[in-house]
């Protein structure tokens, strides 16, 4: 096809996968409210933090250990969104000069946005996939967060209904495409493994810190030992 014909098939592979992601901001939003934060407190995460794993991680451990455990969902949900800023290496070509514009591009730099734009033949198709799936994600996102908040609201208290497992449903969601090879799936069981023996005995929000330094321990180990090798990548 020419470049018109790559331009649209961009456009609308990236809102396709926009529009799929958002559903998941319904469960953000309900879950949210079932773990004490207001509509406003979920939409102002959901607007400004914008990336949806560590959404869920913030709201799961202050959920659990109230305000004092303030500190480890900061770091949890701040380890989890590393990989946003490295997508931004990558990204920063396809969005192009202009300040504005390249604050609005690290903003919206996500998984779904970095990997449509990625995955187009040319710069300018990539340019293309990349706001499109980036603006109807962060529309979307948010507008199914609000949805989610208001509908949670209304029903009380969400955990009477066993909504409280939602974020771990929706977690596992996010991180399930990703388990392709062996060597995620090796680091996703320790990880689980080290968050079980860490619970009974660690503050909340620890396990989850535990389980990332799994992840980040399997990284600095493989490239020592295969220095010349690129290992699989599992991130969620």
């Amino acid at each position: 096809p020419g470049q018109a014909g790559r331009n649209r098939k961009a456009v609308t592979r990236g809102a396709q996968v926009a529009l799929a992601v958002s559903l998941y901001g319904v469960s953000f939003g309900a879950l949210a409210v079932a773990m004490g934060f207001d509509v406003w407190q979920t939409m102002v995460l959901s607007l400004l933090m914008f990336s949806g794993a560590s959404q869920f991680a913030f709201i799961g451990v202050i959920g659990s250990g109230g305000l004092a455990a303030a500190t480890a969902a900061i770091a949890s949900a701040g380890l989890l969104g590393v990989r946003n800023g490295l997508y931004g290496l990558r990204t920063s070509v396809i969005v192009g000069p202009g300040f504005w514009k390249k604050i609005a591009g690290a903003h919206l730099t996500v998984d779904e946005s970095t990997a449509v734009a990625t995955a187009q033949p040319d710069e300018e198709s990539a340019k293309k996939g990349f706001w499109a799936t980036a603006l109807v994600l962060y529309l979307g996102w948010n507008a199914a967060s609000l949805i989610g908040a208001l509908v949670g609201d209304m029903l009380g208290d969400l955990r009477a209904w066993g909504l409280d497992a939602v974020a771990a449903a929706a977690f596992l969601g996010l991180l399930w495409p990703r388990l392709r090879a062996i060597e995620p799936i090796a680091v996703a069981a320790v990880s689980a493994a080290a968050t079980i023996l860490l619970v009974p005995s660690v503050a909340p929000g620890i396990p989850v810190l535990g389980a990332a330094l799994v992840g980040i321990l399997f990284t600095i180990f493989s490239r020592w030992r295969y220095p010349s090798s690129k290992p699989s990548s599992g991130g969620a």
